[in-house]
């Protein structure tokens, strides 16, 4: 990711001439390693967002709605204390550092300072400063003598910009000119990225082809300076297979923008939301594991003591048996033989015996036995019924967290977990809309098809379908639920089949040959009371065997 010197001075061109003489409005933190200045300029609001995060920093104007905190963090308080209400005069780069510094003119009633807030945008190393006559008010990532013999950044300290790098600055033209005179042949890309300042590797493999290798030093070093301070841009964002892989301000291929920072947004937000959908589909299979872990070591544990009633009939057996043979069983013996009456063949059967008890009470003590036992399995069983079904909701969230593909698709899958208390309840926001994805449809041959995304997205889909739809569902997987909506026309077999492969796509039975699929009418569809989200009954049903199939060709936006 070029976020190198060259690309921060056509971004740091764009933002003055965007948003010099604007007013700043607000300010919020939404993360950790973000900050979005709301500014008044060229007659609209606009969001400067500035980031520090390894993978992500940098220094855009975007139209990303991001949410902020009910409690600003202290640096938000600290910008919004000195900030608010100020004038940008200017956005400037430091020398020819990966380093933005944003002027404000800040004017108050009685007062009056010129303050300057810092973006260093260094991967892992970037952070925000703000100063005041050069000296730090504050910053975002606050650093100690201690912590950094190096760089002090600690209010009440004069702000000194990194230490430079053992490279040539290419604003030194002598400078440039002499390390270039090392250059002896070879990969001038590799050459140029090691030896120039300000210059990533990817920069450097753009400039390389353009450059006159085999000319003398200080020929070379004006070619390059010309492309470095050149004002020309061709933004583009390189893909491959569709994903983003770079983004550069000049290039003659790629994906094109207006501006260097459109390109920068586009590339960055569309990066930042496949990682954060990532990073929730881990976090929420992580929990649904962990969830699952209890469970079926709760199951475990309620089956060992039903298998431990296993003996239940045969202590009524033994009770019944010493009963109806009381007379002829001996005290104090240890076991005693009797005859099997309720056994066809009356077979003989051994029945041990304490001989501190009399056969009667050998005969209660069994009875007692057998009514704990059955006891205990009358309790058991509903118990197991209940984690059985508990587990199946769990896979079945599984199921839909596995096969979520986009961020839209986890976002009420969330609110179904936290609902379920796998997942701990937000702070809910007063008059916050409800978050309601689409479903996956397809059209074909005049029909509409639609596939539930989750749990929650089924049974909406149930509520809004009419009684002659047909639904479908993979037999005995886990499943989207699938509507074919008829409108009252006859549904043609083709339409059905598609349906119904769509169906075996979006299961768990997505990498087998043949699918069954179960298609029934809507109206023989119910969710019983008080079920879980997603859980029905259906009677009237036919079986089609499907080949899983997304068909991509017939999907629609809703």
């Amino acid at each position: 990711m070029p976020q190198d010197a060259y690309t921060l001075r056509h971004i740091a061109r764009e933002l003055n001439a965007a948003l010099s003489g604007g007013k700043v409005n607000k300010i919020i933190q939404p993360s950790r390693d973000e900050v979005d200045i709301l500014l008044y300029a060229g007659g609209k609001t606009q969001k400067l967002l500035l980031n520090t995060h390894a993978t992500f920093a940098r220094a855009v104007l975007s139209r990303q709605a991001r949410t902020a905190p009910e409690v600003a963090p202290n640096f938000c308080m600290l910008l919004r204390k000195h900030l608010t209400g100020a004038q940008l005069t200017s956005v400037t780069q430091l020398g020819f550092e990966r380093i933005l510094a944003f002027a404000f003119d800040c004017t108050g009633e009685f007062a009056r300072a010129e303050r300057v807030l810092y973006a260093e945008i260094m991967g892992k190393y970037s952070n925000l400063v703000l100063t005041e006559n050069g000296v730090i008010l504050g910053a975002l990532k606050v650093s100690s003598l201690q912590e950094n013999f190096k760089r002090v950044l600690f209010p009440g300290v004069k702000y000194a910009p990194p230490a430079a790098q053992d490279k040539a600055d290419p604003t030194d033209r002598a400078a440039l000119a002499a390390r270039l005179s090392a250059f002896s042949g070879g990969d001038l890309a590799r050459f140029l990225s090691a030896n120039v300042a300000g210059l990533a590797y990817s920069t450097c493999a753009l400039f390389a082809p353009k450059l006159p290798q085999d000319a003398p030093a200080e020929e070379l070093a004006d070619s390059l300076r010309a492309l470095i301070f050149s004002d020309e841009t061709a933004p583009a964002v390189e893909r491959v297979n569709g994903e983003p892989t770079d983004f550069h301000a000049r290039l003659e291929g790629g994906e094109r923008y207006a501006s260097v920072l459109e390109a920068a947004d586009s590339y960055y937000t569309e990066r930042e939301e496949k990682r954060g959908f990532a990073d929730a589909k881990r976090r929420l299979e992580s929990a649904l594991h962990a969830r699952l872990k209890k469970e079926e070591k709760k199951l475990a544990l309620l089956e060992e003591r039903r298998r431990g009633c296993a003996d239940m009939e045969k202590s009524r057996l033994f009770g019944e048996l010493l009963t109806a043979n009381l007379y002829a069983v001996p005290r104090g013996a240890e076991s005693c033989t009797l005859q099997n009456w309720y056994e066809e063949g009356s077979p003989a059967v051994t029945v041990p015996l304490d001989r501190q008890l009399t056969p009667s009470q050998n005969a209660q003590k069994y009875y007692k036995k057998y009514n704990k036992l059955k006891r205990t399995l009358a309790a058991v069983e509903p118990q197991i019924a209940e984690a059985e079904e508990e587990r199946a909701y769990t896979l079945s969230m599984l199921f839909e967290v596995r096969g979520a593909e986009e961020g839209a698709d986890l976002v009420e899958t969330e609110e179904e977990l936290r609902a379920a208390g796998v997942l701990p309840a937000p702070q809910k926001k007063k008059n916050a809309p409800a978050r309601q994805s689409p479903f996956r449809a397809f059209e074909t041959a005049g029909f509409r098809i639609f596939a539930g995304r989750n749990n929650l997205q089924n049974d909406r889909l149930l509520r809004e379908a009419s009684p002659p739809d047909m639904w479908l569902h993979a037999q005995r997987y886990h499943s989207a639920h699938v509507l074919v909506r008829t409108e009252g026309k006859k549904l043609p077999d083709a339409v059905l089949q598609t349906a119904a492969e769509i169906c075996a796509y979006y299961s768990d039975a997505q990498s087998e040959e043949r699918v069954p699929v179960d298609v029934c009418e809507r109206r023989f569809v119910k969710k019983p009371p008080k079920a879980r989200a997603g859980f029905v009954v259906y009677t009237d049903f036919t079986t089609v065997a499907a080949k899983p199939d997304a068909h991509p060709e017939l999907a629609v936006r809703e």
